[in-house]
């Protein structure tokens, strides 16, 4: 298993902008290509924009949303991957030939499409399904897996992933910069992005503070750390809809350090070097080899119903 280099990406989406969307993605898969990557992750429904979706009625989200891998986004990602000699996640509402809606993320290459994850958690639009089963694929001799933003915040679903085999998680995300229950949360001012040079010193000080970065760091390297995981986190920068979002897409490695991060306020992305190595050598595998299941398969595995409530809508 050779080391692999992985991009990861953050942009400003427009909303339901499929074409304008994936011209960005193909801007920034060629030049992490140039760059010496073998892969790029985007952030959540970076190909249709998503917190739009909110507004969005079923049939509304039926027009939006795409077969796979038979619609045109997924052709066009392909296509965009074949062009710049990349592997390329990123993400989109889907639909079945039913009429079932799923947020989903997607893994191609110039082959077609490796693998698709339906999000467990989805919650922007009413009319969405919940994902049922977890993903594991194979890139470049690398088990990977692929969970959707809230789905890592339920720490059962990244360790399901890892005992499963993944190696790398890609972790896609719309995130930040919403109100909450815990201190120090809420919305950054959208008026600080009209004239983003003249109010960088503020703007880096919100997306940095409680509102952003600093309550991703409380969570995020946790998962990888736990789990000897490579995590790579995407997310948008700049406006989603009405809401500002503050990037920082980055990589953490099995030791739970943030090894690449994205920190302009410009469409732009990271690169690491993922070496096999770390995945023994960190702490995290010495705990998976010492779990003890007998002990508590039954009490995570009872019954339980899921409620799932998010602040901010």
């Amino acid at each position: 298993m050779k080391n692999l280099k992985i991009a990861t990406a953050q942009f400003e989406n427009k909303n339901s902008d499929k074409a304008y969307n994936l011209g960005i993605i193909e801007k920034l898969s060629m030049k992490a290509a140039e760059a010496g990557a073998n892969v790029i992750n985007f952030h959540e429904c970076s190909i249709t924009g998503y917190t739009f979706a909110r507004n969005l009625n079923r049939q509304q989200m039926l027009d939006l949303a795409e077969l796979i891998p038979d619609g045109p986004s997924i052709k066009a990602l392909i296509s965009i991957a074949r062009r710049c000699k990349i592997t390329i996640l990123a993400g989109l509402f889907e639909k079945d030939e039913d009429g079932n809606l799923y947020k989903a993320h997607v893994c191609v290459n110039e082959t077609g499409l490796l693998a698709k994850h339906r999000k467990i958690h989805p919650f922007i639009n009413p009319h969405l399904s919940p994902g049922t089963s977890y993903t594991v694929f194979d890139i470049h001799g690398w088990k990977c897996g692929i969970l959707i933003c809230y789905d890592n915040n339920i720490i059962e679903n990244v360790r399901a992933t890892t005992l499963l085999g993944a190696q790398v998680i890609f972790m896609p995300h719309v995130t930040m910069c919403t109100p909450s229950t815990r201190p120090g949360a809420g919305f950054v001012d959208p008026e600080l992005w009209k004239d983003k040079k003249a109010n960088e010193i503020e703007l880096r000080k919100e997306f940095d503070g409680l509102k952003g970065r600093q309550w991703l760091m409380k969570w995020l390297p946790a998962r990888a750390y736990d789990n000897a995981i490579y995590v790579i986190f995407s997310n948008p920068i700049g406006m989603d809809d009405d809401q500002l979002k503050n990037g920082c897409a980055m990589i953490i490695d099995p030791y739970g350090d943030v090894v690449a991060e994205c920190r302009s306020l410009e469409d732009s992305f990271t690169i690491a070097e993922l070496n096999k190595a770390h995945l023994i050598n960190a702490g995290g595998h010495r705990y998976l080899e010492a779990r003890k299941p007998e002990l508590y398969a039954e009490i995570i595995g009872k019954p339980h119903k899921s409620i799932q409530k998010v602040a901010w809508l």
